[in-house]
């Protein structure tokens, strides 16, 4: 069938096989340009199918040449519907590592769940006996435990907050205001987003022996802005990130060295879903690209697995890795507040690379790839 994207609100419903397979190998082909690394050989990636779980599942295969299992939740095809884009990208991946002789497997199902964890750690045990880094990469909207489903909810915490944002579907500029979530609602939201799960996956490698001596753990954050801050790092998602960077340290003192990445904002299933977020992605676009200093999700990954295999890994107050360094340098956020300030309706196509957003988001799903022809019949069964 030809496949083309359907967008509804923040997500795209369809996905592009031959896109997805080539945006994969430009990924890989880039993280071997950067050169070998001598790192983890054998790594668990929780969250692989997107976004920098992906990208940290292709820089340790092709940077370190290490053996991975990742954890996805996609669908494959079905009648007229294509996959999704995690499930077309975790089949190129696999591809591509066997063409290498690289060890690569995936279980599909929910993270979250001990039936899960038991099948990865039965994996684990049997083809590799144990692993020497975890990467912890889930943006999910909500978690089962027991009988009870816990959603988590972008929303700010005290007062409500209002400044502008994009309306994707007409990219027209307007004004929102994000409401106070309820003390349920933090609450849910720290289960869904915070370390618990983290914290729940170490203890189950550590009691099954699966977990190498020297092994690593690494989860991912962000911080961002002033402007972000109300309904991000002050909000109910920042909530449980701080929640998450609590379990690093306890993970920490239970004998695994766990760190914090703080990475760039970019482009991804989760920050398009993010209210004034997209606004501030597209201006921060232009002047990291005007400056030479933008990165897409491999870049930063492969720059992180250098700092954490031989490079010089420097940590904030807080003890994390500051690989949104880049975005917050002075300059850079100088410049995009005076543009989010006079910004609006008549000029924000002068002021911001809404282009680059939108060729980062169809992206995601395999569209807009160069060498791509996507008049052409491809096969959705992958």
């Amino acid at each position: 069938m030809v496949v083309q994207p359907k967008v509804r609100g923040f997500i795209c419903t369809t996905a592009h096989p031959a896109g997805c397979e080539a945006a994969v190998k430009q990924q890989i082909d880039y993280v071997k340009q950067q050169g070998k690394l001598d790192g983890a050989k054998k790594v668990l990636v929780i969250g692989a199918s997107m976004g920098y779980g992906l990208a940290s599942r292709i820089s340790a295969a092709f940077g370190c040449g290490a053996a991975t299992l990742g954890v996805i939740f996609d669908k494959p095809a079905s009648g007229n519907k294509t996959a999704t884009s995690g499930w077309y990208n975790t089949k190129a991946f696999e591809k591509f590592a066997a063409a290498e002789g690289l060890y690569a497997k995936t279980v599909n199902g929910d993270a979250y769940s001990d039936e899960v964890k038991k099948e990865v750690i039965d994996l684990i045990k049997n083809d590799l006996g144990k692993v020497d880094m975890v990467v912890y990469s889930l943006a999910a909207p909500r978690r089962a435990v027991g009988d009870t489903v816990y959603k988590s909810v972008l929303k700010t915490t005290g007062s409500s907050y209002t400044n502008k944002t994009i309306d994707l579907r007409n990219n027209a500029i307007s004004e929102v205001t994000i409401e106070p979530a309820t003390e349920e609602e933090i609450e849910a939201t720290v289960k869904v987003m915070g370390g618990e799960d983290w914290e729940a996956w170490i203890d189950a490698l550590k009691v099954a022996g699966a977990l190498e001596d020297n092994a690593i753990t690494v989860a991912y954050s962000y911080i961002g802005p002033k402007i972000t801050h109300p309904m991000y790092y002050e909000g109910s998602i920042g909530e449980a990130k701080k929640d998450l960077l609590k379990s690093s340290r306890k993970i920490t003192e239970n004998g695994v060295k766990a760190y914090i990445s703080v990475n760039k904002a970019l482009v991804t299933q989760s920050s398009a879903a993010i209210p004034i977020v997209p606004l501030y992605i597209s201006i921060l676009y232009k002047v990291m690209k005007s400056k030479g200093s933008h990165e897409g999700c491999i870049e930063q990954m492969r720059r992180l697995f250098g700092k954490l295999y031989g490079g010089e890994i420097n940590l904030d107050d807080e003890g994390r890795i500051r690989m949104d360094d880049w975005e917050m340098e002075d300059d850079v956020q100088a410049e995009v507040q005076k543009a989010w300030d006079e910004l609006d309706q008549s000029n924000f196509k002068q002021l911001t690379d809404l282009d680059g957003y939108w060729k980062d988001f169809y992206a995601l799903f395999g569209f807009g790839i160069d060498g791509v022809d996507y008049d052409a019949d491809v096969d959705v069964n992958v």
